[in-house]
């Protein structure tokens, strides 16, 4: 599948494009306009070179969207889970950030009363005390409620290891109906998590569809009931330094006996292959500004070369094994090639 995103040097758009198994960076484009017609034409223009993935994960950019809606139909563009949970952990900070400078308030007109009472004039801070000591209860139970939810959010509906995505479904609806209930003027960004979730819900579970898929077809590869798998999908969740983990593991192979180890490879692999955010491409995109600072303006024949850089480096260490060694290139095609700077025509330097 490939990841799309936009990047920006200056006020000026980079459109980019990366292969998610191999890395291999597909499209890095200057343009001058993000819309419908740019991206829909270097999206067939990358088609047109071969590039047909089964689905794109992308945020929720309106020109990304249209553009793939015009150049590919109806192929599906799942929802990027990554800016979602930035997004709300911004607000969660934001909410948090406000409820410690009202207990910082109260704190500080209390010292304030206990100044004015010395003077016998307490009585003039006993109103705006106890507003305080209101608003401070209130933004302290409102940063906690939206701590929780964004803990729901991020551990039971977005994470890969989960319940079915019919009822992640239903939990993302509380979510929704909850910071609803909880907007207000004070705290805009609830509002805009709660629209951002509204409009991109569908998209944003779409890998939870995928994954509900995969373990049916483990369940009927392997002849066992769909919710031993899911049990086993589940049991990703726990860490393996815990005891719970063990007592979980030893439950499922007794169930399971010699069918469990397989099974238990079949669902990692299954996980693994399914993607719920364009990370890889927010990780080129941070790399791709080490080559950018230098430059006020990006041309074409410099983001041909950097692309051509990035694609025939050999990775050094990487957290997936099968990566190192080798290049993006070499991961898509399976065939080795020189060094790149030897498929530039240089000759490499050798020590003697």
């Amino acid at each position: 599948m490939a990841l799309l995103d936009e990047l920006f040097q200056g006020n000026q758009p980079v459109l980019t494009g990366v292969d998610a198994d191999s890395t291999y960076c597909f499209l890095l484009e200057a343009v001058a306009h993000r819309d419908e017609d740019t991206w829909g034409y270097y999206l067939l223009e990358a088609e047109e070179q071969g590039l047909n993935p089964e689905y794109t994960i992308a945020d929720a950019g309106s020109g990304i969207r249209a553009g793939q809606k015009a150049a590919w139909g109806e192929k599906p563009c799942h929802g990027d889970i990554w800016h979602l949970l930035n997004q709300g952990e911004t607000l969660c900070h934001s909410v948090a950030k406000k409820a410690q400078g009202a207990t910082t308030k109260r704190k500080k007109l209390e010292h304030s009363m206990e100044l004015a009472k010395l003077k016998g004039k307490g009585n003039k801070l006993s109103a705006k005390l106890n507003l305080a000591r209101k608003n401070e209860v209130i933004i302290q139970k409102l940063a906690s409620d939206i701590k929780i939810l964004l803990f729901w959010l991020r551990n039971d509906i977005l994470s890969l290891a989960g319940a079915e995505c019919s009822e992640r479904m239903e939990l993302m609806n509380f979510i929704i109906e909850e910071l609803q209930f909880r907007e207000d003027q004070a705290h805009k960004g609830i509002k805009a998590l709660r629209v951002a979730l509204s409009n991109q819900k569908e998209s944003l579970l779409a890998f939870a569809r995928i994954l509900d898929q995969k373990l049916a077809d483990i369940a009927q590869k392997f002849q066992i009931a769909p919710s031993l798998v899911r049990e086993v999908c589940l049991l990703m969740k726990k860490s393996l330094s815990t005891n719970v983990y063990w007592q979980k593991w030893n439950h499922l192979y007794h169930q399971l006996s010699k069918k469990f180890l397989p099974v238990k490879e079949a669902v990692e692999k299954a996980m693994k292959s399914t993607p719920r955010a364009s990370s890889l491409v927010e990780n080129l995109n941070s790399r791709l500004r080490n080559y950018f600072f230098l430059r006020k303006h990006l041309n074409s024949d410099y983001l041909d070369l950097l692309r051509f850089f990035l694609n025939h480096r050999t990775f050094l260490e990487s957290r997936v094994t099968e990566r190192v060694g080798k290049s993006p290139t070499e991961l898509m095609t399976g065939i080795k090639h020189p060094h790149w700077l030897e498929m530039l025509g240089f000759e490499r330097f050798q020590r003697a």
